[in-house]
């Protein structure tokens, strides 16, 4: 079996890492941090998305992108950069905005969701994982009609890809989450998707980095890949800020560093960061949330998780700049205060922000570079924790040579 080695500890590379070495290869996993699922898989939404996968660009986002971004509380917010690569993900994005690539992204989007279900699965028969798991099932809030008869159609075009889920009316959003009864967010309906899932994404990559290790991997924590060396066509190493690593292949899952490392291999990655933010925080009393919960008018996410009620949103496209917003957290805490008041203590309140590395078509890069020993595996934007299985699957198949192809 091959070495291979796996740049980058988030969710997608503590997964691949994991498969690798369950097929039988010498894996070595390489990340800066101290320690799996520091940085953009610390707290994000938790929520395993496998039936609703809307793409961000769409014409629907297209025709808001105006008011998105002239609106001081809207919570998409684009700040020009003196940086070529954000104009031309800018670029990109707007030409994404076709009603043709939202089916094409969506299709593709659910066949790589369906096998993160069943790899995951596969995955959970045979380790004792502890990382928050429920099927819990997830009910996305329309705040008018208009936005309701958007989501119907998004039903129907997923339904065709083999989604199972309802349009329900508000009484019947209030019978699945009774929690919702003293909500003041408006909602006249939503979207029921019954198989839904919720996870620690920070715990699972602990218990992938264990098993790994369990299986004869090896980690490097704590160092900073700078660059790929070359030999030739392929690459020989990476060189880190405390070593060199070679390999027979290499895996880069980087994330929102994907872009910046791929550049020193010569390659340009359409992967720019969305600065997202959340809470995590806990109940006050017996008034709680069962089920995870999308408002599409909030643009926010709440995925009870562990215990706790894990609140994200936001999408901010300014760089790599990631300092918390105190501003951004106090919007979502409102937002929560709205939907489900009195329902959570607000403090303390550790607010988080993390980059997440994003194409324009929400299609991630999973392919091999021809001539190369280098596999794509990066650009899952909020969908990494949904994805982070089948991707891996999707690897292993790569490095076997079973398939040539590029989702």
């Amino acid at each position: 079996m091959s070495r291979i080695c796996v740049i980058g500890a988030g969710i997608v590379g503590c997964a691949t890492a994991y498969q690798l070495a369950r097929a039988g290869h010498r894996v070595t996993l390489v990340d800066e941090r101290s320690a799996p699922g520091m940085l953009t898989s610390a707290a994000n939404g938790a929520q395993l998305s496998y039936a609703y996968v809307e793409p961000f660009a769409s014409p629907a986002t297209l025709r808001a992108l105006p008011k998105l971004l002239l609106s001081r509380a809207s919570p998409v917010r684009f700040r020009l950069r003196a940086d070529w690569r954000q104009w031309a993900w800018g670029a990109r994005f707007l030409m994404a905005c076709r009603k043709t690539q939202v089916q094409r992204a969506t299709r593709q989007l659910l066949e790589l969701a369906r096998s993160s279900r069943e790899t995951l699965d596969d995955w959970m028969r045979t380790e004792a994982w502890q990382f928050s798991f429920a099927r819990n099932g997830k009910l996305v809030l329309c705040p008018d009609t208009a936005t309701l008869r958007r989501q119907e159609a998004q039903v129907r075009l997923q339904a065709s890809f083999g989604s199972e889920q309802s349009v329900v009316g508000r009484s019947e959003c209030l019978a699945i989450e009774p929690a919702l009864s003293g909500s003041a967010a408006p909602f006249v309906g939503g979207v029921w998707t019954p198989g839904e899932c919720v996870a620690d994404p920070r715990l699972l990559c602990g218990e992938l980095v264990r098993s790994l290790r369990s299986l004869g991997g090896t980690t490097l924590f704590g160092e900073r890949v700078e660059a790929l060396r070359r030999k030739g066509s392929a690459i020989a190493a990476v060189r880190t800020s405390a070593s060199e690593v070679s390999a027979d292949a290499f895996v880069l899952a980087a994330g929102p560093q994907a872009a910046r490392l791929a550049s020193t291999f010569g390659l340009h990655l359409p992967i720019y960061p969305i600065r997202g933010y959340s809470l995590t925080l806990g109940f006050r009393g017996e008034r709680r949330p069962k089920v995870s919960v999308t408002h599409l008018g909030q643009k926010t996410v709440y995925a009870p998780v562990g215990g706790m009620l894990r609140v994200a949103g936001m999408a901010e496209i300014d760089g790599y700049e990631n300092t918390v917003l105190q501003a951004r957290a106090t919007t979502l805490a409102r937002s929560l205060e709205e939907l489900y008041p009195g329902v959570c203590n607000l403090e303390p309140n550790s607010p988080w922000s993390g980059l997440r590395p994003a194409t324009p078509t929400s299609l991630p890069i999973i392919r091999a570079v021809p001539g190369t020993n280098l596999i794509i595996n990066a650009g899952h934007g909020g969908l990494g924790l949904t994805l982070a299985a089948g991707s891996a699957k999707l690897v292993e198949q790569l490095v076997a040579g079973h398939i040539s192809s590029e989702v």
